[in-house]
């Protein structure tokens, strides 16, 4: 590919640009501890703390690292073969497997896998056996559940 590309001009100013970037101070990429299974930059956004977990009820708790108009980000750790409400989303939901696994309509997803759910996904993920599912969940907007209960609960938990 690179013997078939042509010729690239170049501006005047690059050496000169990329020399000066030469006296630039290093700063070192910031370095992170894993904490069990937590990976170093979560360890960091938790501040060094344990999770905060709180309970959602049936088995499901979760702790809000952040939430706000653009978005939230939790843990969620969800008992072995629980599942979380029946729900579809306003928005993209991405899920990173900490530990165990859960599966739902599209599939399983056990540790270091990523499901990402757009707004054509329903669905109803429920922790498998084994250990504890414990995920990190980032939404960019509230969850659109299906039952009574969930979006009666939903302002008090924040989802």
């Amino acid at each position: 590919m690179l013997e078939g590309a042509g010729p690239v001009a170049l501006s005047a100013d690059l050496k000169s640009d990329l020399l000066s970037r030469l006296d630039e101070p290093y700063i070192p990429a910031p370095t992170y501890e894993r904490r069990g299974i937590y990976p170093g930059p979560l360890v960091a956004e938790l501040k060094g703390r344990a999770p905060r977990w709180k309970s959602l009820g049936m088995g499901v708790r979760q702790d809000i690292l952040s939430a706000g108009k653009s978005g939230s980000l939790r843990l969620l750790h969800i008992r072995a073969g629980q599942a979380v409400p029946d729900h579809s989303h306003n928005g993209l939901e991405m899920t990173l497997v900490l530990q165990g696994s859960f599966s739902d309509e599209t599939g399983r997803f056990g540790v270091g896998d990523i499901e990402i759910a757009t707004e054509d996904l329903e669905h109803t993920p429920v922790a498998d056996e084994g250990a504890p599912c414990i995920c990190l969940a980032a939404t960019d907007a509230p969850l659109r559940f299906s039952g009574l209960v969930p979006r009666l609960l939903q302002p008090l938990f924040r989802i």
